[in-house]
């Protein structure tokens, strides 16, 4: 512990938090605009991160990460979507899966921006202390939310992604696929311990950042 950098620690989190809640109120704002107020009503359509933040997902396993210099990937708490009061039901929840992982793309875009005009800009900009700051969480931005979005996109339930393939299946099939949801993070987990989560996620989360960076 002794090692760690807690001025960057502090960006890394707070950076996450944002984009987990950004991710999150995505989903609430989508189901809202598609005929579930369900989130609405239970106040999850809103920025605010306190109604989001999972103690685990959101910090605890995060700081480990960090700590460890392993992968930071975390989760807040999921937004509750009525699919029966979608009027295209698994159509439109199809739409509110992937406005999570869309709303990362969003935010990567954005600090991607930011990096380059720091970078334009820099040798005209007083010395104030404040650059480095700044770059920092744009460039974390950018890692984080290329990293959520390749992850939640992964096609395993309860994932967006898994959310999102369950709506693009024949309806017989999707019903067999949704088993899967309870086992779900076990598979996870084994993907992570076999290294095969690594290499699924590598490749993509590359591409994306070589685009953007």
């Amino acid at each position: 512990m002794a090692n760690i950098d807690f001025g960057t620690l502090f960006i890394v989190i707070g950076v996450l938090l944002f984009s987990l809640t950004v991710h999150e109120a995505a989903h609430a704002w989508s189901a809202d605009r598609l005929g579930d107020p369900t989130a609405r009503r239970l106040g999850r359509l809103s920025l605010n991160p306190a109604v989001h933040v999972d103690p685990v997902g959101t910090l605890l396993l995060p700081v480990l990460a960090f700590a460890t210099g392993a992968p930071i990937i975390g989760w807040a708490k999921p937004v509750p979507v009525d699919v029966r009061r979608l009027p295209r039901g698994r159509r439109d929840f199809l739409l509110v899966a992937a406005a999570g992982p869309a709303s990362n793309l969003v935010l990567a875009i954005g600090g991607a921006i930011v990096l380059r005009m720091v970078g334009s800009f820099e040798s005209g900009l007083p010395e104030t202390g404040v650059v480095e700051p700044v770059r920092l969480m744009a460039d974390w931005a950018v890692r984080l939310n290329i990293l959520l979005a390749v992850f939640n996109m992964l096609p395993i339930p309860p994932l967006d992604g898994g959310n999102v393939l369950s709506g693009l299946l024949p309806e017989r099939i999707a019903a067999v696929y949704d088993r899967l949801r309870s086992y779900g993070f076990l598979v996870l987990y084994g993907l992570l311990l076999s290294g095969l989560l690594s290499a699924w996620l590598g490749p993509p989360y590359r591409f994306l950042m070589r685009m953007l960076t």
